[in-house]
């Protein structure tokens, strides 16, 4: 896998590079060699090598540096809020919470079974079937699809996820996806957790790209902090809904809010349940 280091305005993994983006380029932060090492270390374990790919001598004598001394970097601390990608009202990623975001009618399935799934486990195909899947835009490795993946809980990645599946995209008029973004969105089910508990799961892996990672399964009972579905579909959930989590689950109406703002307002829904 490349590592492409320079002025991106995100991080994404697309087709076999990690477009990497810093918080404040060319500086580079010791979270974000933390992730780089971890995502080196995740590489190597799936049988990968990782190639960095940066024009900036700073910013690659500070990598080999860290690489030469990883023990350095062992203890650096999730800050609050990350501004390697800047996309969202709150202009960064604040790091309480991680989110998996879920079409509704696979929500309905989540909560027939109480758990959410790894992609292998939920549709019963191997990981290799699954990487030439019309599913997989992004062209992501096969040992990706053994995972359930978190975002952070203010990101939108997820709802543009589940537009993506839902309608596809035409890279010829990716415009007309954008706006639909923001003119007809129809967001999916928000299953969100508090980052410190997730990492207490056993299954729990950090692969220097995604928040965080768990492998095969997730029992919600436990562990879900909060889920926020569009009111819109409240109806299809009429008599599913885990009596243990019916307290946990809410319907918020979406008064035809494009993408940002619906984001930002289930975020705040979320982060002011602590205060009520």
């Amino acid at each position: 896998m490349q590592v492409n280091i320079a002025d991106h305005g995100y991080t994404i993994i697309y087709n076999g590079v990690y477009y990497f983006a810093l918080s404040d380029y060319p500086n580079i932060s010791g979270w974000e060699l933390k992730k780089l090492l971890a995502f080196n270390d995740y590489e190597k374990q799936h049988g990968r090598e990782t190639e960095i790919v940066c024009e900036d001598n700073k910013i690659l004598t500070a990598i080999n540096y860290a690489i030469a001394h990883p023990q350095e970097f062992a203890a650096v601390s999730l800050p609050e809020k990350i501004t390697e990608c800047t996309a969202c009202k709150q202009k960064g990623c604040l790091t309480k919470f991680v989110c998996h975001t879920a079409s509704v009618e696979s929500a309905i399935s989540i909560f027939s079974g109480g758990k959410l799934l790894s992609a292998v486990k939920a549709f019963g195909k191997t990981s290799r079937e699954l990487v030439g899947d019309k599913r997989n835009a992004c062209g992501d490795p096969a040992d990706f699809f053994d995972y359930i993946m978190f975002a952070w809980g203010n990101c939108s990645a997820g709802d543009r996820l589940v537009m993506e599946r839902s309608i596809g995209i035409d890279p010829d008029n990716f415009h007309i996806f954008e706006e639909a973004l923001e003119n007809s969105l129809a967001p999916g089910a928000r299953f969100y957790f508090k980052y410190e508990n997730i990492v207490k799961h056993p299954g729990y892996v950090f692969d220097g790209y995604h928040p965080a990672k768990i492998k095969d399964e997730l029992t919600l009972a436990g562990c879900l902090y909060a889920c926020v579905i569009p009111q819109q579909y409240k109806s299809r959930f009429k008599g599913l809904l885990p009596p243990e989590m019916a307290d946990r689950i809410y319907f918020l109406p979406q008064n035809n809010l494009g993408l940002f703002d619906w984001t930002e307002k289930v975020y705040n829904f979320v982060q002011g349940l602590e205060e009520n």
